[in-house]
């Protein structure tokens, strides 16, 4: 009966999900609705599979508006005329453009015309499919209209955008957030009408029983409609079916792929070998994954094509299939990756094949995707409002002053001391927390479908320029589409650009085949890098938590990488099985301690699970449970949808079949919980295999080629630490770092042996294309020569001169900054004449007698920090008091237990919430040496000595050793006051003679 509902996806505009509409349908005893989101149709395949739920007739449409202005409302008869509307709203938001008042033909859509509106615009010419809407509200206004006679084109039309006064507010905050302005100067107009409310049938009936004939044309539209998805076992895959020509042919296709390059992979192939493909081949077939597989393949073949470099990963990294076409590099035969983790006869859905590009490369992939197949559209994914960011921007609603907004947001207050305005930001904050803020694109995913997209979802266009779609991953899966995830990152960049460098850097330097990965694992020196847990830069391995668990673990294989990769996740670390796997890894002994058949099913990890697939095992061979209910359970622990209820009819049957077995109940709640602990945290063998390949590609290059190395690491944007952290490194590797130079810098950084010339890049407020005329200037006429000659050959404002100067780019000169500043002034002046032709004759530059000048290291060291971020100086050399005497790292290991005093500079800190509702920080720091220590603040430390900002730090704490991992483990912090800007102070003279 009421056919324009609005959700939560009306964004910043609904203020309730699918399910609470369909609540409220279900209080109210009504059984027709219709969801049309403004401009949005992400609830709607949601809609149609819950209404069946709550025995509600499911009707989707489109509430089609510029801004708030309501146009007109779209209602789908069918599944055709939901692509219609689809299409004609996709087309409006490509490009933006605003929605005329009278609708286009649609014939399968009903197009419904708000009263207000029509009496606006005076429409008088209605299509067959097209009826004026009517809501409570409007009714009087109908008795006196000239539209009363219209009697077959008139039908209800109430909104329904609220279910109370509080839903009401929320809508006026959401209205003045969007619109960016005080409660207060919000405008009438961008708010809906408190009166958009949901009536029982019988209020809607009393009101409109002198119009009888709206409430039947509005019952027979209903009836029109049908809309079906398919649900549970009549769900069918949406993705591309066929590859090539004909299900047959792909099949074909894909059994002789296997058959060319099985004995590249397997060149002695084995019977297990052979009986791997078969069973994994028969599966694919049968479960009708063919397809997807072939486009995996296509996509891997294009990309080496283009030598563009990649990692695949996901359950797909299980399969043998996969490791023989290339899309993966893990072998499953290797290291015993189980068939059901990838594939069995209880899953409907494809496996996962996560394939990783260059972050230069993911571009080009998507494109060439787009280009080979039809029907594709990026994956939509919601940012939702997360609860700090709603307090600050209900703060400004409100019109807090900036120091109230800091202390909510900052968690740091007493609710009793607050104000009222501050409780209603709070208070509104934890309704509005959650709702979805707006539509971006999903990390990776994208849709190959064996149909129009349109027949699902609306799209938008991103800036990336490829059509996304209005629903994300959860909401597709439901009536089985798939993405495929074309991931970026930049350690492969790091890798290639690392090999690029050393070519140029280092011409007769042997560089080994970056894909032998076999003879990296067996270098003992680059091994005692992951023993040391010296890996900074090195993808995935560099955090402080990882360089602490390599020194407690003395990892020096592949396969104590691989298993560290996973340990170091919160599922096997909540559950104490990381401790006790460290424990077993270094006392054979304590080994022993495992129980027998859990040693025996995971003997490889001394009887702890470390993996998902330890959980196959686990609940196959010790509990007895089917390979494919074992996924199942994989899959719900891992924070996979399952079916209702089918996760605890496992668990029952785990616990009724150790019974049976005789163990004691002690030991099957043990191992029970310790597969919980797993829930959405533990990590597939394959994939911890997938990135250990690539970290042991990253720390050869680290081992033998440091610097080249560790500059291609930031080129590519760093990796867990910040650039300063990155620099120290590089200097702790042998290598000089200068500022950036007019003749030595490019837009990245540069080495030239072991010198490394910071790029003009980093330079704050330089434009780009300053740096694009300096440099192409410098590559065609050769370096500069001057100050004079760089005025004369490159067009630049006196404000842009400025930055280079400031950050001494021209020091070849031999010049202080300061003098070569007066002296741009004089040369270079705004009327200067802007010219595009070549100058014949240059005039000859004027001198000007300056007073000497004299260089202070400490305007220099605050000239970097403003335009670069961080000195180049130690902040050591920044300290305003003299350092007292204290320990350095390297005595580390001579004071265990002992209570000592160190000054660290703070490298990061992480904030990390205990059990008991407190916190506690893991800190990491360089000492005087740029050595690096590690310290632990526990609760009533961390509470009195929190880590507000960076700085040089004296710590005072106790060292500790923890199976070879020694860090400090602090009583308190006291930060060090460092030297002010002398530039801010009125007295402070550059000139020599006046100090």
């Amino acid at each position: 009966m009421f056919l324009n509902c609005h959700t939560w996806y009306s964004l910043r505009y609904g203020t309730f999900s699918v399910d609470d509409l369909c609540n409220l349908a279900e209080k109210f005893g009504v059984h027709n609705i219709a969801v049309t989101d403004i401009n949005n149709t992400s609830a709607c395949m949601n809609f149609v599979q819950t209404a069946s739920e709550y025995g509600i007739k499911p009707i989707i449409g489109i509430d089609f508006r510029n801004g708030v202005q309501q146009q007109y409302v779209g209602i789908a008869r069918n599944n055709e005329g939901f692509r219609q509307l689809n299409e004609h709203l996709s087309v409006h938001l490509h490009k933006g453009i605003p929605f005329l008042n009278k609708a286009p033909e649609l014939p399968d859509c009903y197009k419904i015309y708000p009263f207000e509106e029509v009496v606006k615009n005076k429409l008088n010419a209605f299509r067959a499919n097209e009826f004026i809407g009517v809501s409570v509200e409007t009714l009087r206004k109908l008795k006196f209209s000239e539209y009363l006679k219209l009697q077959d084109k008139l039908v209800l039309l109430q909104t329904v955008s609220f279910r109370s006064k509080k839903d009401y507010n929320a809508h006026r905050l959401l209205r003045a957030i969007d619109n960016n302005t005080l409660l207060s100067k919000l405008s009438k107009t961008e708010e809906g009408q408190y009166s958009q409310q949901m009536f029982s049938p019988e209020i809607i009936k009393a009101e409109f029983e002198d119009y009888p004939f709206i409430l039947e044309n509005t019952r027979h539209l209903i009836e029109n409609c049908k809309i079906e998805f398919g649900v549970g076992q009549d769900r069918l895959n949406r993705n591309l079916q066929v590859y090539g020509e004909s299900k047959k042919e792909d099949e074909e296709l894909l059994k002789q792929l296997c058959r060319d390059n099985l004995l590249k992979r397997y060149p002695n192939a084995s019977e297990v070998v052979f009986e791997r493909v078969e069973k994994e081949l028969k599966a694919i077939i049968g479960l009708g994954f063919v397809s997807y597989f072939l486009i995996n393949y296509d996509i891997i073949q294009y990309a080496r094509s283009k030598e563009y470099p990649y990692i695949g990963r996901g359950s797909g990294a299980n399969s043998i299939v996969a490791y023989i076409l290339g899309i993966t590099n893990v072998d499953p035969i290797e290291l015993d990756l189980y068939f059901e983790r990838f594939l069995n006869e209880s899953r409907k859905s494809p496996p996962d094949f996560d394939i990783d590009f260059s972050w230069k490369d993911r571009q080009d992939i998507t494109a060439y995707i787009f280009r080979r197949y039809e029907n594709t559209a990026l994956m939509g994914t919601y940012v939702t409002f997360k609860y700090r960011a709603v307090v600050r921007e209900l703060g400004k609603v409100f019109g807090l002053p900036k120091e109230s907004i800091d202390k909510l947001s900052s968690g740091y207050f007493s609710y009793n001391q607050l104000d009222h305005l501050e409780k209603l930001v709070l208070k509104y904050s934890g309704l509005i927390k959650g709702f979805p803020n707006y539509v971006s694109v999903h990390s990776g995913g994208i849709l190959i479908l064996n149909d129009s997209v349109y027949n699902y979802s609306g799209t938008f266009m991103p800036p990336k320029g490829f059509p996304t779609v209005q629903i994300d991953m959860n909401i597709s899966e439901e009536v089985r589409i798939h993405k495929f995830d074309i991931l970026a990152q930049r350690g492969l960049s790091k890798i290639t650009d690392a090999i690029e460098i050393i070519k140029q850097n280092q011409p007769d330097a042997k560089i080994e085949d970056i894909e032998n990965v076999s003879v990296f694992k067996n270098d003992p020196e680059i091994n005692h890098l992951l023993k040391t847990g010296d890996c900074m830069g090195v993808f995935y391995i560099e955090s402080p938590a990882m360089r602490g668990l390599f020194q407690k673990l003395q990892t020096q294989t592949y396969l104590g990488l691989v298993a560290a990769s996973s340990i170091i996740r919160p599922g096997v670390s909540n559950g104490g099985m990381k401790e006790e796997y460290i424990k077993r890894h270094r006392d054979p002994q304590r080994r022993k301690q495992a129980h027998p058949i859990l040693y025996e099913i995971l003997s490889e990890t001394y009887g702890v699970m470390v993996y998902q697939e330890d959980v196959l095992k686990v609940a196959h061979h010790f509990a007895g449970l089917s390979f494919e209910e074992a996924d199942v359970l994989r899959r719900g622990m891992s924070g996979k949808k399952t079916s209702k209820g089918q996760i605890e009819k496992i668990e029952q049957k785990f616990r009724q079949n150790c019974r049976d077995k005789g163990y004691e109940e002690k030991l099957i709640n043990e191992v029970w919980d310790q597969i919980a602990s797993f829930a959405g945290y533990a990590f597939p063998k394959g994939h911890s295999a997938s990135y250990a390949v690539e970290s042991y590609q990253s720390l050869y290059l680290k081992k033998y080629f440091p610097l080249e190395f560790m500059v291609a690491a930031l080129n590519n944007g760093g990796g867990f630490y910040d650039v300063e952290t990155y620099i120290q490194e590089i200097r702790r590797c042998g290598g000089t770092v200068h500022a950036p130079c007019i003749n030595n810098s490019d837009h990245p950084n540069v080495i030239y042996g072991k010198d490394i010339y910071l790029g003009l890049g980093y330079v704050k407020e330089l434009e780009t294309k300053v740096v694009q005329r300096i440099i192409e200037n410098r590559q065609f006429f050769g370096d500069f020569r001057s100050l004079d000659n760089f005025i004369d050959r490159v067009d630049i404002s006196i404000e842009q001169l400025s930055i280079l100067l400031k950050i001494n780019a021209f020091r070849f000169t031999g010049l202080d900054k300061h003098h070569l500043s007066w002296k741009a002034h004089f040369k270079l002046k705004n009327s200067k004449t802007k010219s595009d032709q070549p100058v014949l004759f240059r005039t000859a530059h004027k001198d000007f007698d300056l007073p000497e000048f004299h260089f202070d290291r400490l305007v220099e060291a605050y000239d970097q920090m403003e335009l670069l971020g961080f000195p180049l100086c130690s902040h050591f050399d920044l300290l305003k008091n003299t350092l007292k005497p204290t320990l350095k790292v390297k005595d580390f290991k001579n004071y265990i237990g002992q209570d000592v005093y160190i000054y660290g500079n703070l490298i990061t800190a992480k904030r990390v919430p205990t059990a008991n509702n407190k916190y506690m920080y893991f800190g990491t720091f360089f000492d005087e040496e740029n050595e690096i220590f590690d310290t632990v603040s526990f609760p009533t430390v961390a509470e009195k000595y929190p880590f507000r900002s960076k700085g040089i730090f004296l710590c005072y704490g106790t060292i500790v050793n923890e199976l070879d991992y020694i860090s400090l483990n602090l009583k308190w912090i006291s930060r060090q006051e460092t030297v002010g800007d002398p530039r801010m102070v009125n007295d402070y003279k550059l000139v020599k003679n006046n100090p």
